[in-house]
């Protein structure tokens, strides 16, 4: 018997080459290709009569052969193999292209089943290529539910399925690590009987029960392990905060903090005086005040002695928040300290050194703060701003430069609860739902090429009103083949031809981080009227003065991406809009823009963005820490994490450290999911 961790090399034809092909698919071992689950499947249990066969619809067939297969040669590298199929309600004309193996295979009189789909018009259907078996062989790929693998190039769907095959055959499936118990309450199949039906259904409705099972096992799993992840952190200690007064700091402030301000802050002042790390997320829509709660942590841990890291994405940022955050805690005291990359040996150093020494309560940076040269001299509170630009292994790595620190993490990208929970691992969320007055709304248009004129004429009467305006085009260079305009081309155009008179910038990523960082700081000094730029302008810019956004080709770009965009503008006191082109005349492409023009609730539009496209799009999941989910997919499969997460939080209060074979197999399989995530659980 194999072994589920031996390499797929003892299967029958798979060689070095066809290993290395399975290599793209990551599937090295046994294990990784029983765990190579379908994506979806064919129903081919059916067979209908060749007069019930429809154009472009797949489907089953019996059928006699009715003459005997003709090759024809009809150029280099083209043979034709025609030949004639009937049943009892009609006649079919079959063709094969380059299969010279049809001729020896059909033979005349037989009878065979087939699966394709016929094509024609007015002078008759025809069948090309379809797959066929003896009516006496096992079915392969017909007369079964056929499972459809994910593919990469040089591996056919029948090479997986036949190598999955053979794996069932010779190994045990991975073991079972659900609970009787559970597995009863929430009608979950075991896992044996689960891992054979995802790849051999002997039903549709088969097919649907094992996926519901594998699907719940992956939220299991993945909640088991952040159940664990908190128990362990819940033996960490930190010394609780004991001065935890933000009377001094409240009355500071120019204005008044909103509800949803004032209840963040509250919940960190009782997470830093409870005597754990903290490990909070403050999830807010664009403009929702994120920084005056950050300071507040800031100030809190000031306050009892212990020095405070903000890290930002950008330069640009890291500077805005450090003169923001220098002229907001002068009057308290608060010593504030900047460390970009950028600043001049002899500045870092000396900057470095104050941090060491103790004389900087709060330092703000970009990665800078993460080099081994810079040393707290006790630090109490990382603050990570826009979160999914780093990734949580450079988190981890600022923190470690303390002692089991205060963790604050910062997202203005508005995500759905659930989702937040799975993205951000084990943090605790304080969402700020509400913007603080003065706050402007942004108008959203939704129009076609035909506005463009319109379009132009509106650029034109906010420059000559003093303002600014971005341009965000989703390409950096031309596709011709994609009919999308890219800001290289767009931003030349709109220079020589449509506003000669203006000073027209251009910001893209392919740009070096110097060159990106000096083009947008001219931008926010008002050196240019329009800056056209791709995505990159999307996070943190602060430009008061410009109170327009085009996006060109928005559908394009996701919803929640579209909000981040149009949250660049509307952050002075002026009136601001955003308006969308797109040539794109699809219904659903178009409810989905115009969901955007309705509401600027950037928690409804996640919620909508989440259902259409799933959660990779909201960062792109590999940038984002979301674990790689085999079978489950956060869009529909909400309710099944639900439970699932139910379930295993009794577990871990039943059965966390018992030496039952279920949860010794599933302590392994956790701590195997947060090997694969590098990390990205921290």
């Amino acid at each position: 018997m194999a072994k589920l961790s031996d390499p797929i090399t003892i299967l029958k034809g798979i060689g070095p080459t066809k290993a290395k092909q399975f290599e793209h698919l990551n599937i090295f071992t046994l294990r990784d290709l029983i765990c190579h689950f379908p994506r979806g499947y064919e129903d081919r249990t059916r067979l209908v009569t060749i007069d019930q066969l429809e154009a472009d619809r797949p489907a089953c067939f019996k059928a006699v052969v009715m003459s005997t297969p003709r090759t024809a040669h009809i150029r280099k590298g083209l043979d034709m193999t025609k030949v004639q199929l009937a049943d009892h309600t009609a006649r079919l004309s079959v063709t094969f292209f380059n299969n010279r193996y049809v001729t020896d295979q059909l033979r005349y009189g037989e009878e065979y089943i087939f699966y394709g789909a016929i094509n024609g018009d007015f002078s008759g259907f025809n069948m090309t290529n379809p797959v066929f078996e003896s009516l006496n062989s096992p079915p392969v790929t017909t007369r079964r539910v056929l499972p459809i693998y994910p593919l990469t190039a040089g591996l056919s769907n029948t090479s997986v399925l036949k190598a999955v095959q053979q794996a069932l055959a010779i190994c045990d499936v991975p073991e079972e690590i659900i609970p009787e118990a559970v597995r009863r309450r929430y009608g979950i199949l075991p896992a044996e009987r689960a891992y054979y039906a995802i790849h051999e259904p002997a039903s549709m409705e088969e097919a649907e029960l094992a996926k519901r099972r594998l699907v719940f096992e992956e939220f299991f799993v993945f909640s088991a392990g952040l159940s664990l992840l908190r128990a362990s952190r819940a033996g960490k200690s930190a010394q609780p905060y004991e001065n935890t007064n933000l009377q001094p700091f409240f009355a500071a402030l120019p204005f008044r903090l909103t509800g949803a301000q004032m209840r963040a802050i509250e919940e960190i002042a009782a997470d830093v005086r409870s005597g754990a790390p903290m490990n909070r997320l403050v999830q807010g829509d664009v403009g929702s005040g994120k920084t005056m709660v950050a300071a507040a942590a800031a100030y809190l841990a000031a306050n009892n002695h212990r020095q405070a890291a903000l890290m930002a994405p950008t330069e640009i940022l890291a500077e805005q928040h450090y003169n923001s955050l220098s002229r907001l805690f002068a009057p308290l005291g608060l010593r504030v300290a900047l460390l970009t990359g950028s600043m001049k040996e002899k500045e870092k150093r000396t900057v470095r050194e104050a941090i060491a020494a103790g004389e900087v309560d709060l330092v703000v940076g970009t990665h800078a703060l993460l080099s081994g040269t810079t040393v707290f001299h006790q630090l109490g509170m990382v603050i990570a701003d826009e979160q999914h630009r780093f990734g949580v292994a450079q988190r981890s790595r600022l923190a470690a430069k303390g002692s089991d620190p205060h963790v604050l993490v910062m997202s203005a990208t508005p995500i759905p609860r659930t989702l937040a929970l799975i993205m951000y691992g084990d943090l605790e969320v304080s969402i700020l739902d509400e913007l603080p007055p003065g706050r402007q709304s942004v108008d959203t248009f939704l129009v076609n090429e035909s506005y463009r004129a319109r379009i132009n004429a509106f650029l034109r009467k906010q420059v000559a009103e003093g303002h600014q305006c971005f341009v965000v085009c989703p390409a950096v260079e031309e596709n011709e083949e994609l009919g999308i305009k890219s800001a290289e081309v767009w931003a030349e155009t709109l220079q020589k031809t449509v506003f000669p008179d203006l000073r027209v910038l251009l910001l893209h990523g392919q740009m070096k981080g110097a060159e990106k960082e000096q083009i947008m700081a001219a931008f926010a000094a008002g050196e240019g009227d329009i800056l056209v730029a791709t995505t990159v302008i999307e996070v943190g810019v602060d430009v008061p003065n410009a109170t327009l956004m085009v996006i060109e080709d928005a559908d394009r770009f996701g919803l929640s991406q579209l909000h981040q965009l149009r949250g660049r503008v509307g952050r002075g006191s002026a009136k601001s809009f955003c308006i969308l082109t797109s040539h794109n005349r699809n219904p659903e492409t178009l409810q989905r823009l115009k969901a955007l023009c309705k509401t600027t609730d950037g928690f409804k539009i996640a919620e909508e963005d989440l259902k259409l496209r799933g959660p990779g799009d909201f960062f792109g999941a590999r940038q984002s820490g979301l674990p790689a989910f085999r079978v489950g997919d956060l869009s529909y499969d909400l309710q099944t994490l639900k439970d699932a997460q139910a379930a295993s939080a009794q577990w871990i209060e039943e059965f966390g450290t018992a030496p039952t074979p279920e949860a010794v197999a599933l302590r392994e399989r956790i701590g195997e999911l947060f090997r694969r995530a590098e990390g990205t659980m921290n």
